[in-house]
């Protein structure tokens, strides 16, 4: 399929435009017929761009499948944790963090499932083991920021230094998310708001504390 032209009076899409369109066919591509059965031509039909546009953006199929699950998983938590910041109370915030995640765990389990294919493709192959690797040491990077941030900005003690908790809350999310595409009912819509609580108590007792005193 040859690149779309621009119209009369419309210009071409920049890069960043671009890329977004090729990261939204992938994640519908990939969703559909998963990663290993997909082709780059067939994204980049999708997309409505040539597989060389396709190309300039990303240097293969590994990049864009990364890529498209870091987006997908920084957003995903820094949203939440933005929540967290501005509920203003531990308990509240916790559970808006939790929140978040149990949606997009019931309506977005194509991320988890992405995940884990490519998780097993990787397992025999030492290039993709180490990209993976990277990838995910750049998420729980940018995780770790937003819970300094939240932890500045609310005056608290994290249970955990940052980059651990990054790593509970990917965790957490991606094994939940595994449970409940298995078996929904195993896995109810509170579970993760508990267990964050049980994790940072000392932390929500802090913050309720401070907030009990302000108040009087």
């Amino acid at each position: 399929m040859a690149a779309l032209e621009p119209g009369p009076g419309r210009t071409r899409p920049t890069r960043a435009e671009t890329r977004r369109r090729i990261l939204d066919a992938a994640f519908t591509v990939f969703g559909e017929r998963g990663i290993a059965a997909s082709k780059l031509t067939e994204v980049a039909a999708a997309a409505g761009l040539t597989k060389g546009a396709v190309y300039s953006s990303f240097a293969s199929k590994d990049e864009l499948v990364l890529a498209l699950m870091e987006e997908h998983a920084a957003h995903r938590l820094e949203a939440s944790l933005a929540g967290f910041a501005e509920a203003g109370d531990g308990g509240v915030g916790l559970a808006n963090v939790a929140a978040v995640l149990m949606h997009e765990m019931r309506t977005d389990a194509v991320w988890h499932r992405l995940l884990a294919e490519f998780f097993a493709l990787a397992h025999h192959d030492e290039h993709r083991r180490d990209a993976l690797k990277l990838r995910r040491r750049e998420v729980r990077t940018t995780i770790a920021r937003a819970l300094e941030r939240l932890s500045e900005g609310l005056d608290l003690d994290l249970p955990l230094p940052p980059q651990e908790f990054a790593v509970i809350l990917l965790a957490l999310s991606n094994g939940l998310a595994v449970e409940s595409d298995i078996d929904d009912e195993a896995v109810p819509d509170d579970l993760l708001g508990r267990v964050l609580t049980l994790i940072a108590g000392e932390a929500v007792a802090k913050v309720r504390s401070a907030a009990e005193s302000v108040a009087e």
